[in-house]
């Protein structure tokens, strides 16, 4: 059976930021008829941003801190969570994200989407279960969530970490990886302001496209099987010059 042209296909960093968290896979990895329209403004789902505190109260509170970042992270051993991963265009993919650290990610989107995305902490996979065609696999220092699945995580080792603060209730982390695949990635990681809990995050690829993943009935007790994590073997894509 054929492939998809690579005119049909989104570069990586756009597919992975619409799937992972972590972020990742763009609509255009969908077929039409998976794509849910975007819902009308009533009907959103996304979380909704608490109003700003004081200034007053702002100025008595603690910096951000990245080793409390670092800390939290490195503590995740395995997770489960929902995610609503919003795509350039403005629809909306729900679905549910497992994560075994180190190393190993799967997103599962509801129906009618048929996409996985899957990661055994070596390469990356991206396949539709409904084309049946052979799956797309990337090296995962390739994809702009690296950081998440490293056995050591530390954020500003894994990335450049170009700003750390406080907006309203939250702590927002910019990165920039230029080692994704297609060019440079620009990551917005939102965590809770208090207990630094990861939100949700936001990949603009190296054309502009932002998408945001937000996650929600986050579980950092569950410990998925490894067997969601098992990647087929197709030939690793190359970056390109």
């Amino acid at each position: 059976m054929n492939r998809p042209s690579h005119k049909d296909r989104l570069p990586m960093p756009r597919a992975v930021a619409m799937a992972c968290a972590f972020l990742m896979t763009g609509s255009a990895l969908m077929p039409a008829a998976a794509q849910v329209p975007p819902p009308r403004p009533a009907q959103l789902n996304t979380p909704k941003a608490s109003p700003a505190p004081p200034a007053a109260a702002l100025k008595n509170e603690a910096p951000p801190s990245l080793e409390r970042i670092n800390g939290y992270l490195n503590g995740i051993r395995g997770l489960q969570a929902d995610f609503l991963q919003i795509a350039p265009d403005g629809r909306q993919y729900p679905g549910v994200l497992y994560m075994l650290r180190p190393g190993r990610m799967r997103f599962e989107y509801h129906p009618p989407a048929t996409l996985e995305v899957v990661s055994d902490g070596r390469s990356v996979m991206i396949r539709d279960k409904k084309m049946k065609t052979e799956p797309d696999k990337y090296f995962i220092g390739q994809t702009p969530l690296k950081f998440l699945l490293q056995p050591k995580i530390d954020v500003a080792k894994d990335a450049k970490l170009v700003d750390l603060k406080r907006i309203g209730p939250e702590i927002v982390m910019t990165l920039e990886d230029k080692s994704t695949f297609g060019g440079t990635s620009i990551i917005r990681v939102h965590f809770d302001g208090e207990n630094y809990a990861l939100r949700e995050w936001t990949v603009v690829d190296a054309q502009g496209a932002s998408t945001r993943v937000a996650l929600s009935n986050v579980d950092l007790t569950a410990l998925p099987d490894k067997s969601l994590f098992i990647v087929d073997e197709p030939k690793l894509m190359e970056p390109r010059n």
